[in-house]
Parts: structure tokens; C-alpha cells; sequence
């Protein structure tokens, strides 16, 4: 590996530990995030000179969030577990850990996927052992104090009936399945957004500052270690355990073993489990039994020593396919989605899957009543791994996608050199539903309260027929009220006076809105802020348009071709003549100070929230993005700005806080 490529590795794991710690929303799984491991691990040995303290492999992602309450330092540190991949590499560390200690056992345990929470107990006034603190992991060394969440937990013991002055226990912190399914039904019936999984939603959970919302969710927890405690406690593991289970403490499933026979039986024994359990697993952990020798088997100043932890393979499992649903886009495209018997995958029930496009479909060779093997991308997206043709039903074939439109019955055809059947007729409903949607979205016209239901029904009646048309619904009060639409006279005045008020936006909003192929908000902002005019525009070359920031050949062309198309020139003269805003303001306060130049916003600034301040740097001419790279010139920091603070040291990114970045701007 080159070591442009271990830098670009770097980046890449640094940017998932982020959105896993620090966000939680994973995008990759935990077995893909786990490869891009194993190659830093792999390259670090073989080039040791390039490792430094910031690596992955040198440090915890998690950072404490203040959200919640404040910070505490771990008397112990609560470090991760090294992971390992296939059972050869568990038995060559048991090996090792034989070779120095012969006598030495070993717990088995399921590895809960949840969130590490500590409990401090301390002996109070009255003789009893009381919970005084829970603090989460955070980095590993400094937590986030959650004393009152846990509280809630009914798996937390308040007391525990101990003779003992003090007692830590460190453990998972979970959301059980039938909990989870309960919190989305829920958040379904009242139209919010719906959580990915369960580890994610446990996160949140402990971290609310309203604990009857903890409460009210549900979490559960098991203890898996003692952090400090007596020698009974302590001296065996297995043995401590026990007795904290006879004491009422719920313990994570654990295994003794005293060879690497019985360490592998007792992994197959989880791993064969993993569907019965009433929460989500990802390994399983292996640890010498006999406390005092694990110190001789540390690793790294990231893990804990004397652990391993091995790692199941993504979870899959079988389902009959019932049926292939076919949808239509704001492009036409049709999309042909998988809709399965459910099935249970990464703590949450599955029953539907993109199939993407007929290439996927022939590629998988799959049909109508085939036996599919689903996992989960990222363990939350879905997705067809496989097709079991050896269980292929007679008569059954693979599936083809109709040559017609299932919404509007016009004609479906390929595009050229893609794998997209696309409606070609420009008047079908479902593409005219998405264009509106997006027209309307945050990110364009930005009309509140305009909601799908409303769009689908006004175009379905006919109201609708382009974007021009939500202008004129004003004309339509009397009929729309009548006829219950929007609802009430006061809800459809609501609406039409939004609507009213959106010919005021900003001219980018209308660009963004039109829906222009491969052309977004960026983009749009770009040619708005150069040339001011939508008409100017128009009267672009595709040469022209090329030479704006942000805009490539592709986008040039479909921007060309968008603006000389006839249909859509006369669209766009209607909304000129409704009154809807073509021109970008000059701004007060405007300036190309920081023409050039890309920042990026992390932590809480003393007096701005980061929308003002990205708006402030998008004022003076800057450019904001989401994440520090090496194109990153200013990385502006407020308190508690994590590990973009430390990526962008490592960089030698510039760091500022608020009052340099208005320096920056006023000098």
C-alpha cells in the first residue's frame, strides 16, 4: 500500500467512527467497518513509521456528549475489545495466553450490541451500597455523566446487598426488539422519523434530558465486567459474575472454559442463539477468567487487556420473494422493489428490498416466488444477496420489467448506455408527484406545510399539471375549500399564504427547485451568485456554464437543456409572471472576502448556531462542508468539537474559533 492510500484510508475510517461515536449513524456495517480495520492494521505493520497518535488504531472514536450532562473521568478506563475474524486466530491467542499462564481459563460472552455504561456504588449514611453515578464511555477515559437516565432502567439496581464501601460494574446498555418494533409503530402512526436500529436508538435514549423519555422508551442493561471491586469479585471472573447474579444484577450470558475446544463450542453455541435472543448481538467476547493475568496480555493502550472479541459475519437469512412492486420517479425511472415474507434482521422486521433495475434482476437471475438470502448494508438498508435456485418452484422465472408504465400505462424504454427503464411520457402522474415534492422540499421553494397527501391528491384532480400551477391555486380557494383538499377554510388560507410567501425566496431556491438533473442546491447557489439571473441564465452557452465552480460538462448540458426546452421555458415565463422572485439579491453585508476558501463548523460557538455561521461564511463568498480534508482551509471550532478538531491538527488545518472567523471577515 502506497501511502497516499493509508492516508485515504485514515480519512475514511476516521469519517464512519465519527458518524458511529459521535452521531450514531452508522453508515457502513460493522463487518465492512471491521475490513477497512484489518487493512489499516495490516498496513500499519508492515510500515510502522507511519503510525501516529491520531490513528484509528491508537485511539477510541467515541467522544463524551454534553447533551445529556456533564463529564466525568473513568476511574477505570473503559476501553474496546480487539477484534478478531475467524476461529484460527482464537485459538492462536489462547495458545498464547497458555504458553505463559498453563492454568489459565477463560468466559465466553455474548457481545450485546448496545452502548458501555459504568455504575459507581458507594456505602451512604444509612449502611446500604447506593448507585451514585452512571457514567457512559465516551472516549474511554472521559465519560458523560447519566445517573438519572439509568435510574429509570429497570435492569439498574439502585442498592445492591453487598457488605462492600465501593463497587463499580461496567456494562451494555440495550434496547430490546420488542421495545424498538413499539418505538417505530409509534413514531409510524404519528408521521415521525423512524429509527435505524436498535443500538442507534438506545444511544439517544440514554442520552435524553428528559428521563421520563428514557423511561417511557425502555432500555435494559447487563453487566459484563467488574471495574473495581473486592477480591471475591475479582479474583475469577466467572466466579464474580455468579455472585452478582445471585445478588439480582443481570449479567451477560458467560460461558467457563479452560481450552480453546470449549471456547469455539461456546462461540458456536452463541453465534447458533443469536436468533433467539430478545436483542441484537455482533460477537463474541473471550476473556482470561483469572483477573490478575490479564495484564500481562496487553495489546495496545486502545483495548482492554486480556480480551478478544470475535466477530459473527453479517447477519442474513432466507425469506420467500411475494412479489416485484414497480415505482415511478420524478425522472421517470422505474424502480422495482423486492417484497418478501418478513423476516428479522439487525434487530428490526424486514419485508421489502430495491432490486435497482432489470441488469440486478438478470444478474441475480431472480423471479416471483423464489427462496432470497436478504442482509443488511451498513446493518440498515436491506438488500438481496442471493437467489436459492436449487428451491425454485416449477413454472417460476426470472422477472422482466413491462414495457409500459405501471402508473400511467404510456411507454417504458432504456436509456442509452444505463441500466435505467425510464416512462418516456412527460405528462405521467408519478413523475409530475416527485417533481412537485422536490419543488416544494426544504431544499428548494422550502413551503411549509405543503405535504405529499396534499400534492398527490391536487394532482391527481388535475390542479397540478407543472410547477407553475401551485402559483395559481389561489384562483381555486373557493373550489379547494369546498371540495376538502386541504382541509378547512383556516388550513388552506394557511397553506395559499405560504405559498404566496415563497415568491419572495431567494432565486436559488426556484433553480434548485426545477429539478434539473445531476444540478443541486450548490449548484444552483453557484450560477445565482455569478450571474444574479435566472433569464441571464438561459442565454448561457453549455462552454459558458462550464466555467462556473461547481458546475461540470454533465451538468452544464443538462442545465442547457433544461432552459431551451420549450415546455420548460414557457413553465418558467408563467412563474416570471406570477410574481415568483427570478433575480438573487445583493445582500447586505455581502463581500468576496472569503471567495476561495472552504470551512468547516464543529462544536458550540459562544454567541452563533452553525446555520448563522455557515450562512455568515456563505455571505462573505466561503464555502462550507461537512467534513475536514486536505482542501479544508479553516476549520472553525467552538466547545466540544471532537474529532474534526483533531483531524484537522493532524492535517495542520487552520483552526479558529468564532471571533478569528469574524476577524477574519471584518479586517
Amino acid at each position: 500500500m502506497l501511502l497516499e492510500e493509508y492516508k485515504k484510508l485514515v480519512d475514511t475510517i476516521d469519517y464512519h467512527m465519527d458518524k458511529y461515536y459521535n452521531e450514531d449513524e452508522p453508515e457502513i456495517s460493522d463487518f465492512e467497518y471491521d475490513q477497512l480495520m484489518q487493512q489499516l492494521k495490516a498496513a500499519e505493520k508492515e510500515h510502522p513509521e507511519w503510525v501516529t497518535p491520531d490513528s484509528p488504531t491508537q485511539k477510541i472514536g467515541g467522544v463524551a456528549k454534553r447533551e445529556a450532562g456533564v463529564k466525568v473521568t473513568h476511574d477505570v478506563p473503559m476501553l474496546s475489545i480487539e477484534d478478531v475474524f475467524n476461529k484460527e486466530d482464537v485459538v492462536a491467542w489462547v495458545d498464547k495466553v497458555k504458553s505463559v499462564h498453563p492454568d489459565a481459563k477463560f468466559s465466553v460472552e455474548a457481545k450485546i450490541d448496545g452502548l458501555s455504561m459504568t455504575l459507581r456504588y458507594e456505602r451512604d449514611s444509612a449502611g446500604k451500597l447506593k448507585m451514585t453515578l452512571a457514567e457512559t464511555r465516551g472516549d474511554g477515559l472521559i465519560g458523560e455523566d447519566v445517573t438519572v437516565n439509568a435510574l429509570v432502567i429497570p435492569d439498574v439496581n439502585k442498592y445492591l446487598d453487598f457488605p462492600y464501601e465501593s463497587l463499580q460494574l461496567r456494562g451494555e446498555v440495550y434496547m430490546a426488539h420488542e421495545d424498538f418494533d413499539r418505538y417505530n409503530e409509534q413514531q409510524e402512526l404519528n408521521g415521525g422519523k423512524l429509527a435505524a436500529n436498535p443500538r442507534n436508538l438506545a444511544a439517544g435514549t440514554l442520552r435524553q434530558l428528559d428521563a421520563n423519555i428514557t423511561k417511557e422508551r425502555g432500555l435494559r442493561m447487563f453487566v459484563f465486567n467488574v471495574q473495581q471491586g473486592p477480591e471475591e469479585l475479582t479474583n475469577s471472573h466467572c466466579a464474580g459474575m455468579d455472585i452478582l447474579e445471585a445478588h439480582g444484577v443481570p449479567t451477560a450470558f458467560h460461558r467457563l472454559c479452560v481450552n480453546a475446544d470449549e471456547i469455539i463450542a461456546a462461540i458456536d453455541e452463541i453465534g447458533d442463539k443469536r436468533a433467539d435472543f430478545d436483542f441484537d448481538i455482533d460477537g463474541a467476547v473471550v476473556k482470561i477468567d483469572q483477573v490478575s493475568y490479564r495484564g500481562d496480555f496487553s495489546t495496545s493502550a486502545k483495548y482492554t487487556s486480556g480480551h478478544i472479541a470475535y466477530k459473527y459475519p453479517p447477519e442474513e437469512k432466507e425469506t420467500k420473494l411475494l412479489d416485484i412492486e414497480l415505482s415511478v420517479g420524478r425522472t421517470g425511472r422505474v424502480t422495482p422493489t423486492a417484497v418478501f415474507e418478513p423476516i428479522r434482521l439487525c434487530g428490526t422486521s424486514v419485508s421489502r428490498a430495491t432490486l435497482h433495475n432489470q441488469d440486478f434482476i438478470n444478474d441475480l437471475d431472480v423471479g416471483i416466488g423464489d427462496t432470497i438470502v436478504v442482509y443488511k448494508s451498513g446493518e440498515i438498508i436491506p438488500k438481496v444477496k442471493e437467489v436459492k435456485h436449487d428451491k425454485r418452484p416449477a413454472g417460476v422465472s426470472t422477472f422482466v420489467i413491462p414495457s409500459v408504465c405501471p402508473v400511467c400505462g404510456g411507454p417504458v424504454s432504456r436509456d442509452a448506455d444505463t441500466a435505467d427503464m425510464k416512462c418516456t411520457n412527460p405528462s405521467c402522474p408519478a413523475q409530475l408527484e416527485r417533481h412537485i415534492i422536490n419543488f416544494v422540499s426544504r431544499d428548494a421553494m422550502d413551503i411549509k406545510g405543503f405535504g405529499e397527501v396534499y400534492i398527490i391528491d391536487l394532482v391527481r384532480r388535475g390542479y397540478i399539471k407543472d410547477i407553475a400551477d401551485v402559483f395559481s391555486l389561489k384562483d381555486k380557494r373557493d373550489e379547494l375549500i369546498s371540495e376538502g383538499i386541504i382541509g378547512k377554510e383556516k388550513n388552506t388560507d394557511k397553506l395559499l399564504a405560504a405559498i404566496e410567501a415563497s415568491k419572495e425566496n431567494d432565486a436559488f431556491r426556484v433553480f434548485t427547485g426545477f429539478g434539473i438533473p445531476n444540478v443541486g442546491k450548490a449548484a444552483a447557489k453557484a450560477l445565482l451568485s455569478q450571474f444574479k439571473d435566472i433569464k441571464k441564465i438561459m442565454n448561457l452557452t453549455e462552454e459558458e456554464l462550464v466555467q462556473v465552480n461547481d458546475i461540470g460538462e454533465i451538468s452544464a448540458k443538462s442545465i442547457y437543456d433544461y432552459l431551451h426546452d420549450s415546455v420548460n421555458m414557457d413553465i418558467i415565463n408563467r412563474l416570471a409572471d406570477a410574481g415568483v422572485n427570478m433575480i438573487e439579491q445583493e445582500k447586505e453585508g455581502a463581500s468576496d472576502k472569503l471567495a476561495g476558501l472552504t470551512f468547516v463548523i464543529t462544536g458550540t460557538l459562544p454567541t452563533m448556531g452553525r446555520k448563522e455561521a455557515q450562512e455568515l461564511i456563505e455571505l462573505n463568498g466561503g464555502k462550507c462542508a461537512g467534513s475536514v480534508s486536505k482542501k479544508t482551509n479553516y476549520l472553525v471550532a467552538g466547545e466540544a468539537a471532537g474529532s474534526k478538531l483533531d483531524k484537522a491538527n493532524s492535517l495542520g488545518v487552520t483552526v479558529l474559533d468564532e471571533a478569528g472567523l469574524l476577524a477574519l471577515i471584518n479586517n
